[in-house]
């Protein structure tokens, strides 16, 4: 929007600032701005790995959830008993070996 400060630029800043604060207040007034910066920039790296930190903390409840709905299913599916068509083989290869015997199974 502004563009970078040039050394110009932050001369007339500094004349402006002298004329109207005058030369006892600017170092006052240079001190302050400095702590509100650095605060200012404290904040916000705190605020940063805040969110980070709640985004990393999501990412593994989804990995946690994801690992159970898998481990859940695989469990389902190794105690479910076998299907119909597993069941008519069965009992076709038991009528098959009592034809061939000729005694019952």
């Amino acid at each position: 929007m502004f563009g970078s400060i040039g050394m110009p630029e932050l001369i007339i800043i500094l004349v402006i600032a002298l004329i109207i604060f005058g030369p006892r207040k600017l170092p006052e007034l240079g001190r302050s701005l400095g702590k509100s910066l650095s605060e200012f920039k404290k904040a916000s790296n705190e605020l940063r790995s805040t969110l980070e930190e709640e985004v990393r903390v999501e990412e593994q409840k989804e990995q946690r959830a994801k690992i159970e709905v898998e481990q859940n299913s695989a469990l389902a599916a190794a105690i479910q008993p076998p299907d119909a068509s597993q069941k008519t083989s069965d009992e076709d290869a038991s009528t098959i070996s009592r034809t061939n015997t000729g005694k019952p199974a």
